[in-house]
C-alpha cells in the first residue's frame, strides 16, 4: 500500500527583507520543524521551496511558497495536484492578528479572517476545508492619539523583542502541533494544543 501523503505549508514572503517579520511566522515555524525532523528545505519546484521526509506509512512534503503572501494559493494548489494530496491532509501554518502574541490555535477550516495568504489558498483550492495552525501576533497597539501603526505595516515589521522571545519559546509546541496533526489528525491536535491556551 502506498504511503499517505501530507502537505505542511508555512506561509510568508521570500527574501531577506522579510526575515523575522510577523507575517513570516509560518516560514519560521516550518524551518524549525524541518530541522527537527531532518526534512531539509532547499529544493525549488513550482514556485516553492520544499523538502520531504517519511514517517511510518506516511510521506510528508514541507512547502514554503515563493509567490509572496497574497498569491500563496497559486503555489499550494500546484503541489496538491502534482503530488495528489487529499485536502484532508493539508496543514497551513500562518500568523494571526486575532490571537495574542504567544498563543497558538489549530482549526479544521473556516474563512480567511482577513489573512491574504489564507484567502488566496481558499480561492485556489476551491474550499475552506483545510487545517490551519495559527500563530498569534496580536494587533498593533493604538498610540496616544488613537491611531497606532497600520496593520499592513505592522505585519511586515519585525517581531518586537518580547514577541520574538515568545515565538522562540513556542517553537517546540508548534512542532508538536504539526506532529500531532500528522500522527493523529486535526481533532487531536486541536484538543492538545488549543487547550493549553486556556481556550
Amino acid at each position: 500500500m502506498a504511503d499517505s501523503r501530507y502537505l505542511i505549508v508555512g506561509l510568508g514572503n521570500p527574501g531577506s527583507k522579510y526575515e523575522k517579520t510577523r507575517h513570516n511566522a509560518g516560514f519560521l515555524a516550518l524551518d524549525y520543524f524541518a530541522d527537527q525532523v531532518g526534512g531539509k528545505l532547499g529544493a525549488e519546484k513550482m514556485r516553492g521551496v520544499f523538502g520531504t521526509f517519511r514517517m511510518p506509512g506516511k510521506q510528508i512534503f514541507l512547502l514554503k511558497p515563493e509567490t509572496y503572501m497574497n498569491r500563496s494559493g497559486e503555489c499550494i494548489v500546484q503541489y496538491v495536484r502534482y503530488f495528489n494530496i487529499n485536502l484532508e491532509k493539508v496543514l497551513v501554518i500562518h500568523d494571526d492578528l486575532d490571537l495574542g502574541s504567544g498563543r497558538l490555535k489549530v482549526v479544521a477550516g473556516g474563512g480567511a479572517g482577513g489573512h491574504k495568504g489564507i484567502r488566496s489558498t481558499i480561492q485556489h483550492l476551491g474550499t475552506e476545508d483545510f487545517a490551519r495552525l495559527k500563530i498569534g501576533i496580536g494587533r498593533p497597539q493604538a498610540g496616544d492619539t488613537g491611531g497606532g501603526i497600520p496593520v499592513e505595516k505592522y505585519v511586515l515589521s519585525r517581531f518586537s523583542g518580547e514577541q520574538w522571545q515568545l515565538f522562540e519559546q513556542n517553537r517546540e509546541r508548534i512542532a508538536e502541533g504539526i506532529r500531532l496533526y500528522i500522527e493523529h489528525g486535526v481533532d487531536t491536535a486541536m484538543n492538545r494544543i488549543n487547550t493549553r491556551n486556556g481556550m
